[in-house]
């Protein structure tokens, strides 16, 4: 654990729309989508701002992050309050929160094979969800 100071975020009403916002969505949306999102509930944020706010977010643990398909971070205010993964559809962007338990022990295990330690890990399974490969 670290002895740094937590930084202490200001609540401020663009933090407070996009959190809002995030708690209406079921599946990871893009800080651009996000943005357009806001502005057509008629909630004044900047671009910029949202980017911030996003990454913060992130930082604190309060969204979880990834890269779609296309390489754009994307966010999701996530259920699960441990260490998950994500199984994603590749055409509708439905997402599966999963626990892994062979990932976690796989991935200690490479470490520590290798000398590392303070290890962290993501893991993200692409594919389409049954609907879309039904149609």
């Amino acid at each position: 654990m670290s002895d740094a100071p937590v930084k202490e975020q200001r609540v401020t009403k663009q933090r407070v729309a996009i959190s809002a916002a995030l708690d209406t969505l079921d599946d990871f949306v893009s800080t651009q989508e996000l943005h357009r999102l806001l502005h057509e509930q008629g909630t004044r944020v900047s671009l910029a701002t949202t980017y911030r706010i996003l990454a913060s977010m992130a930082e604190e643990g309060l969204v979880d992050t990834l890269r779609n398909g296309e390489g754009e971070a994307v966010y999701r205010r996530c259920s699960a309050t441990s260490h998950h993964h994500h199984l994603l559809c590749r055409n509708c962007g439905k997402t599966v929160e999963i626990e892994a338990p062979e990932v976690e022990s796989w991935a200690a295990m490479i470490a520590k094979a290798n000398g590392f330690t303070q290890v962290q890990h993501t893991v993200e399974i692409y594919g389409l969800c049954p609907e879309c490969s039904a149609a």
